[in-house]
């Protein structure tokens, strides 16, 4: 027994021991409280998360209609299939089968993952857009075995067929990364889709709407097993363009297949009518998500579909920029006394500048109709630079107009200062020869030339042009939209009456006179007015599409008429790229004008069909000779011609007092009394006096 002694542990062993345990327990009691108490709150929603699904409800996108309440854009109902990551239980095993059940490659899903990673893991990935009803079925068959597919209801795009007017209307398109990180697009999410181009994207803020969302309990399969609120969708605000349909599918027509653009205004208000620019693109390729070599195959064309012509092609103006000229030398009481002998052309520091004819003598009043080169060389040369850029930039050249459609291109207008900014040269006095048949380094945009001839011809009221109706947008976006596309927009440019009496005379010359450049184009029974342009590419042989083969040597085609010649009601601007000589592009302009005057025609028909005074019905119908009617009531005075008769005298059309417009018929009246001039072209002396139209002198 002695040898057998109790071994005992010793106490310090004993001490640290206990230490330890107390440690881990402190530890565990730690962590205890840490997940109890001071993370209960965290852990809560998290788990609620794992039980509680917000579905996102998205909200359709306002439609478009042109002036007249006729739809343009619709949406259609669709359904998308998104993917919610943290759903799956082994994804990437997953992807062969979802794949082949989505009609996809393994590579593709691949992709939109590796797009979103950086995203919260229960963000919903889009994984395919518009998906047919047996892919939806497939989802809705593998709902247990595939829990991480989730379909959405979307309402897409159904724009008009063949590229009607997708210029102006534009498209849309899933939110890139760059514009995720402008301040513009701060509260769009990825994913999300927003106007690209066009009305789509300057009125992206009133079109797009606010998504609801719906909250859904699902179990730890993610399926859904009940519903626990609802947040309803507002749709977006429906739009009205001031696009009249039947005018811009008379500009389409116009313009065919030809390279260019067309757009046409109503001058008093800047509004327009119609805005063509081929070639053109389906914007329902992008309604869901554009094909890779549909995108590759639009810009890549050299013929730029993408561009918006209208607003964004600059070019030099050719001749058209001669009635910049005129008002130039007119307002500067050169032009008054200026006459040249035009022999085929003139000698101008030391070198031959041609011109396309040999008019013999010429002064401003057929300067314009005969279009006379050697004319405004001179003219050119007597003005200098300086009187001609101050002249271009007042109506509005050289500058963004300030339309409401994105991306709208400055143009232009050369002069002293311009040429020692970009070229660090000093402008040389034989460089505005060229300046004064609108060819060197004048570019002009068709919108701007169409709003700067539509105020030349209205006696210098500028109007800024938009696509969309203002009495229909809020007061405080109408505003951001002018803040956002700032320009020119609207302007009085004090121009003499004699300056444009002068200048629109020459330009109805142009399409009506002997010697006029567009007398093919004259229209029997309107005031039409106008002025071609053949702006060189090459050099000034190359005017006529027979002189060369090679399509992109020929000269750019412009017109820009107006109707009727003074206070125009109309303003159309043609630019048919490559097309030769201008007349080329009159005669497209005059289709243009003559299904606009054509339905103002219908509508004045209309106008005196209702208006016109009830007959007596029954016995009264039969009163004596002489005696006077015996009528239900007094005669409905007619309203036509409210706006530009005068009052207080008989109406012109039907010879009855008219009286004051109501707000709600402005529209159908200001067509009415158009019609009334385009129907009498010699009820009012257009060559002697202007006409009274809308007040302006």
């Amino acid at each position: 027994m002695n040898g057998m002694r109790d071994e005992k542990i010793p106490a310090l062993k004993l001490t640290v021991i206990q230490y330890v345990i107390v440690a881990v327990l402190a530890v565990l009691i730690t962590g205890l409280w840490r997940l109890q108490i001071l993370g209960a709150t965290n852990y809560r929603e998290l788990a609620e998360a794992n039980r509680v699904r917000k579905v996102p409800i998205l909200a359709p996108r306002g439609r478009l209609f042109d002036r007249e309440g006729r739809l343009l854009v619709d949406n259609y109902p669709s359904v998308s299939c998104f993917l919610v990551a943290d759903q799956a239980q082994s994804l990437y095993s997953d992807l062969p089968k979802i794949a082949r059940g989505l009609h996809m490659t393994v590579d593709q899903i691949r992709a939109a993952l590796a797009r979103y990673r950086g995203g919260p893991k229960y963000q919903l990935v889009p994984l395919k857009s518009d998906i047919t009803p047996d892919e939806k079925e497939f989802i809705e068959a593998h709902r247990d075995e595939l829990p991480e597919l989730e379909t959405i209801d979307e309402q897409r795009r159904l724009y008009p067929r063949d590229g009607f007017a997708a210029a102006l209307i534009g498209y849309t398109g899933e939110v890139s990364e760059d514009m995720l990180n402008q301040s513009r697009y701060a509260y769009y999410e990825p994913g999300d889709v927003v106007g690209r181009s066009g009305v789509e994207e300057s009125y992206d803020a009133l079109l797009r709407g606010t998504d609801g969302s719906r909250d859904v309990l699902v179990d730890s399969h993610g399926r859904e097993v009940g519903r626990l609120g609802y947040e309803r969708a507002i749709p977006g605000m429906d739009l009205k363009l001031s696009i009249d349909l039947d005018i811009q599918r008379a500009a389409e027509l116009a313009l065919g297949n030809r390279n260019g653009a067309v757009i046409a205004m109503d001058p008093h208000t800047g509004e327009v009518l119609a805005l063509v620019s081929h070639p053109s693109f389906d914007p329902n390729d992008f309604a869901v998500r554009v094909q890779r070599d549909t995108w590759a195959r639009l810009i890549t064309d050299p013929n730029h579909p993408l561009m918006d012509k209208a607003i964004q092609d600059q070019l030099a103006p050719g001749s058209t920029f001669k009635l910049i000229m005129s008002v130039a030398g007119l307002q500067e009481h050169v032009a008054q006394d200026l006459r040249v002998n035009c022999a085929g052309g003139a000698t101008f520091y030391g070198r031959f500048f041609a011109c396309d004819a040999h008019h013999g003598a010429v002064n401003i009043d057929n300067a314009i109709p005969y279009s006379c080169d050697t004319y405004y060389y001179t003219l050119a040369q007597r003005l200098g630079i300086e009187p001609i850029a101050k002249w271009a930039h007042a109506l509005g050249l050289g500058q963004k107009t300030g339309i409401d459609l994105p991306n709208e291109a400055p143009g232009v207008v050369p002069s002293e200062e311009w040429k020692l900014k970009n070229y660090h040269e000093k402008w040389y006095a034989g460089e505005v020869i060229s300046v004064g048949i609108g060819q060197g380094a004048t570019a002009v945009t068709p919108v701007q030339l169409a709003r700067a001839i539509g105020g030349i011809a209205s006696g210098g009221a500028m109007r800024r042009p938009h696509v969309v109706l203002q009495d229909q947008l809020p007061p405080n976006y109408r505003q951001a939209i002018i803040d956002s596309y700032p320009g020119s927009g609207d302007a009085n440019v004090p121009i003499a009456t004699s300056t444009w009496e002068t200048i629109t005379d020459g330009m109805a010359a142009v399409v009506s006179g002997a010697g006029g450049t567009a007398r093919s184009s004259h229209l029997e029974g309107i005031d039409f007015a106008g002025k071609t342009g053949t702006a060189q590419v090459v050099n000034h042989s190359f005017g006529a599409k027979s002189v060369s083969k090679d399509v992109n040597s020929r000269a750019n085609a412009w017109f820009v008429g107006v109707a009727p010649r003074r206070n125009p009601d109309i303003v159309v601007a043609v630019l048919w790229e490559h097309g030769g000589w201008g007349v080329g592009s009159s005669k497209l302009a005059a289709q243009v004008i003559q299904a606009y005057v054509d339905k103002q025609r219908r509508l004045e028909h209309n106008v005196l069909q209702v208006e016109a005074e009830p007959k007596p019905e029954g016995p009264q119908a039969q009163a004596a000779p002489g005696a006077p009617a015996n009528k239900t009531g007094p005669a409905k005075p007619t309203e036509v011609g409210a706006i530009w008769s005068n009052p207080a005298a008989p109406d012109a059309l039907g010879g009855r007092p008219v009286k004051p417009a109501r707000p709600r018929d402005a529209n159908l009246l200001a067509t009415a009394r158009a019609a009334h001039f385009f129907l009498n072209p010699a009820a009012d002396d257009h060559a002697a006096r202007p006409v009274v139209i809308r007040g302006n002198p």
